[in-house]
């Protein structure tokens, strides 16, 4: 076995397990999913929401998982000669993996938090870090009390630099996960009117997401966006958290990391910025504004990371959406083609904006128009029609030729919409989608965003069934 990511030995210390069964020496990964298990990894039999893990621990050694980690009170329920690790509780126990891989690491670590753009930037950090050294970086959007412990006890000895993604939608969730992670620079990308359900306003928000400060290591920095609204309530947290270093991205003169110009094309973003003294100039492999912004955050936090910046802002070229995150898919029609923009993983105020920008910037066909197809956007609280509402301004600012509105939510915008721009309307994302596919010709440009609970995925999919033969947009000259 290649050197293993745990020795047995040291899970049950960090732990405190009780061995059981004929374990291996090692373990290769760390999973909590018996249907994609990898040979000898260790299966975590977390509790969640609606399963319980324990009902999967034999699949997942039948699939190939090398130990399973129980809780005491489930050992009655497995046969003696299992591999097991049982813990007074399963999370806790990937807790404490997690704060020993913290400890032996030597890697620096990055941690990201924002209303907007977190695992854009967690992704563009992996982009850029992983061609000087050992990158890990969490998986997916893995930012809460699993994500995190989990993406940390993942983290290789021998990595040499380690990114995390840091989410929340209530107040006092980030401080215990910036504490396991303990990151030498922490980024805040943006604060924005999001997850209001649960706060009192904006700067509720921005006190939730300053909690990261409080995990930073002694000798660490801050990046924020000297831009946002939000940018002096920040700060002043930040110091009164003992931040030394403050590090500044934005258009504003006095940035440490400033945007001079920004050419927005059809698929990526030119980009001239003073990055901390030095003139630079660079292409971002997706297109948008905001993401031209972000990587100025991005380029800044490698750099303080020990990062080269000629070599990290080369490689944002090579810097690809994540999946339903503004993914390009080119589908065949009867007569030509269409662009598929994915905007489908989640959605809020500012996100929304920032697709419809990206949808304004992109090329159609000689018959063509741009769709945009949105969801629900969840979690607003009270303002929630208002803000769908508003959306309206973004329509037009962006020349959008029509929308398609789905769930009861989205009805604001759909009244709020001239007549001309109105395609279609349902209370779903199923049933909007027949009037969807009868509605598109070839030329067109359809971005499809909403909320994760809108299930707008539904609509991508139906379109690709519907329309076959795509292909990465990404890959197609333009």
């Amino acid at each position: 076995m290649t050197t293993p990511l745990w020795t047995i030995a040291a899970m049950a210390e960090a732990m405190g397990a009780e061995r059981t069964g004929a374990l291996p020496d090692g373990i290769t990964g760390i999973s909590i999913d018996s249907r994609t298990i990898a040979p000898n990894e260790a299966y975590f039999a977390i509790k969640g929401d609606v399963h319980d893990g324990h009902a999967f621990v034999e699949g997942a050694l039948k699939n190939g998982g090398g130990v399973a980690v129980v809780a005491q009170s489930h050992r009655a329920q497995f046969a003696d000669g299992l591999p097991l690790l049982v813990v007074p509780d399963v999370l806790a126990g990937l807790v404490d993996l997690a704060k020993a891989s913290r400890a032996r690491s030597h890697a620096r670590i990055i941690a990201v938090t924002g209303s907007v753009g977190k695992t854009s930037t967690k992704e563009a950090l992996r982009t850029v870090l992983q061609g000087q050294g050992e990158t890990h970086a969490s998986a997916a959007s893995f930012n809460n009390h699993w994500g995190v412990p989990l993406s940390l006890a993942r983290c290789p000895s021998s990595a040499q630099f380690a990114i995390f993604e840091i989410g929340m939608n209530h107040a006092g969730e980030i401080e215990p996960l910036v504490k396991l992670v303990r990151p030498h620079v922490a980024i805040i990308t943006t604060v924005e009117p999001v997850h209001l359900e649960f706060f009192s306003g904006i700067g509720a928000i921005a006190d939730a997401k300053a909690e990261i400060f409080a995990g930073l290591e002694p000798d660490g920095a801050a990046i924020l966006n000297i831009d946002n609204s939000q940018f002096a309530r920040l700060t002043k947290k930040a110091k009164a958290s003992g931040v030394s270093r403050i590090v500044t991205f934005g258009e504003n003169p006095k940035a440490d990391a400033r945007l001079l110009d920004v050419a927005l094309h059809d698929q990526c973003s030119a980009v001239h910025a003073d990055m901390l003294g030095h003139d630079v100039t660079f292409k971002v492999g997706v297109p948008g504004r905001h993401m031209a912004m972000n990587s100025l955050g991005v380029l800044a936090a490698a750099t303080l990371a020990g990062a080269d910046l000629a070599l990290s802002a080369l490689a944002l070229a090579e810097f690809k959406p994540a999946a339903g995150r503004g993914v390009r898919q080119m589908l065949e029609l009867p007569g030509g083609q269409i662009t598929l923009i994915d905007e489908s993983y989640n959605a809020n105020p500012a996100s929304m904006t920032a697709a419809m920008n990206v949808l304004g910037q992109t090329a159609i066909g000689p018959r063509g128009r741009r769709i945009a197809v949105l969801g629900d956007m969840l979690e607003l609280g009270p303002k929630s029609a208002a803000l769908h509402r508003a959306l309206a301004e973004a329509v037009t600012a962006n020349k959008i030729d029509l929308v398609y509105c789905s769930g009861p939510l989205m009805q604001a915008l759909w009244d709020a919409l001239p007549s001309a721009k109105k395609g279609g309307y349902a209370e779903s994302s199923a049933k909007l989608e027949s009037q969807l596919v009868a509605g598109i010709r070839a030329g067109d440009a359809i971005m499809v965003k909403g909320s994760l609970g809108s299930r707008m995925k539904l609509i991508v999919t139906a379109l690709e069934k519907h329309f076959p033969g795509s292909a990465d947009a990404d890959d197609l000259t333009v």
